[in-house]
């Protein structure tokens, strides 16, 4: 199955730290939540679960490589925050050309299978006029440009 990338961050200064995640489900009510999978071993779970606050960004199909140094697949010298501007929002460092985005608050954490499921409730959002534009997917281990009326998004799709 595939699904829209995103990036969760959190921290501050020399302690930030993000990972890439496209195993998420957004419930929406009120308030809303965001259900995660995330690496029970990464940097950006303990760090969630220290501050219990992160943000979660939409990425798009030009911040591939971003996605890629998030995730650890690819070498980011000096570490991926350098790689693109972020600014800092009570949540955690935000991408700033990231339209879409979350400040979240850790609600529960549970083991599932080899991840930790984190529920976050949604503290605050914003949503860009199209925010499908430009989505960055992945499916089947690679990244993909997401669909929207039959036209793939993104500038150079």
């Amino acid at each position: 199955l595939g699904g829209a990338v995103t990036l969760w961050s959190a921290g501050s200064g020399p302690d930030r730290v993000g990972l890439t995640v496209s195993s998420l489900v957004v419930a929406l009510g009120e308030p809303s939540h965001v259900i995660g999978l995330l690496d029970p071993d990464a940097d950006l779970t303990e760090s969630l679960r220290d501050t219990g606050r992160a943000v979660v960004q939409v990425l798009a199909w030009s911040d591939r490589a971003l996605g890629e140094a998030f995730a650890g697949t690819a070498p980011a010298p000096g570490g991926p925050f350098r790689m693109a501007d972020f600014e800092d929002t009570p949540w955690g460092p935000r991408l700033v050309t990231a339209g879409t985005w979350a400040g979240v608050e850790l609600v529960d954490e549970r083991e599932v299978g080899w991840s930790a499921e984190v529920t976050c409730r949604v503290a605050h959002l914003e949503v860009a006029d199209d925010p499908a534009s430009g989505a960055l997917g992945h499916r089947r281990g690679r990244w993909l440009p997401l669909v929207h009326r039959g036209h793939p998004l993104g500038s150079d799709a």
